[in-house]
């Protein structure tokens, strides 16, 4: 979608959502998402398979941890960690698709486990799928042999779903790697740890609007924001979040595109 088309859709769903997202903020969107595992209509060919997913990719100039893209350009990384309800989680990527959106999901490995289906889902829609690891505990205060088990158990669930590790590595329970866990997740085959520059918070429970102004006080271009599928205040934030972003000029865009 081209940028002026997104901001078109952006703009036409912006009044109703700022009416009314904010003022049920855990409530559930009244329009139905669409339907990810839906079947073929009749006499229509299934789709193709779609190719692997892409590996993760070094970018040549930017550190070990990624905390932030180029501040010069207008653009933005909406990144969720990928965990809970798969019913949230579908209701999100499709918030975003109908937006024009795309955003980088960093998956746990048991909730793929769980919810093997939303791997493809997420490479479906545009965007980036990634790594989070497998258990989501303090990986921080994990041995180096740990931590690499940990990432690596991770890695396994994606390859077999994706044909790929997944594009990015996001370590658990904290902001910031530590040196131990930045060599084991270049050890698993990730050259850059993600980390972000713009917390949401939304993994506490604030409500809607506290979400869409924890994010719209700090972010600037270049921006990697840090959010969660499994909550429903972040699900009602997204649309009011999107329709801010593009009032500003900023797009949403994967991560592999905010560094590229």
């Amino acid at each position: 979608m081209k940028p002026t088309d997104r901001r078109g859709a952006l703009r036409a769903g912006a009044a109703a959502a700022l009416a009314g997202a904010l003022a049920t903020a855990c409530g559930t969107d009244p329009r139905p998402a669409p339907d990810a595992g839906h079947s073929p209509a009749a006499g229509r060919s299934p789709a193709p398979a779609p190719a692997a997913a892409p590996a993760p990719r070094h970018f040549p100039g930017q550190p070990d941890e990624i905390a932030h893209g180029p501040r010069d350009r207008p653009r933005v990384a909406l990144t969720f960690h990928g965990q809970g309800d798969p019913a949230l989680a579908t209701r999100l990527l499709a918030e975003a698709e109908r937006a024009g959106a795309r955003v980088t999901v960093l998956a746990v490995g048991s909730w793929l486990d769980a919810h093997p289906s939303l791997a493809r889902r997420v490479l479906d829609g545009g965007h980036d799928l990634g790594n989070h690891t497998q258990r989501h505990i303090d990986i921080n205060a994990m041995t180096e042999t740990e931590a690499l088990a940990e990432i690596e158990a991770c890695a396994t669930r994606l390859r077999r779903l994706t044909g790929s590790v997944g594009t990015w590595f996001r370590p658990s329970r904290t902001q910031h790697a530590g040196p131990s866990v930045l060599r084991a997740a270049r050890r698993a085959g990730y050259p850059h740890v993600l980390s972000y520059d713009v917390d949401s918070l939304d993994f506490t429970s604030p409500g809607a609007a506290a979400v869409v102004r924890n994010v719209t006080g700090p972010v600037r271009a270049g921006s990697v924001v840090s959010l969660h599928f499994g909550y429903p205040d972040t699900a009602t934030a997204l649309p009011v979040l999107l329709a801010e972003l593009d009032r500003r000029g900023l797009s949403a865009v994967t991560t592999t595109e905010l560094l590229s």
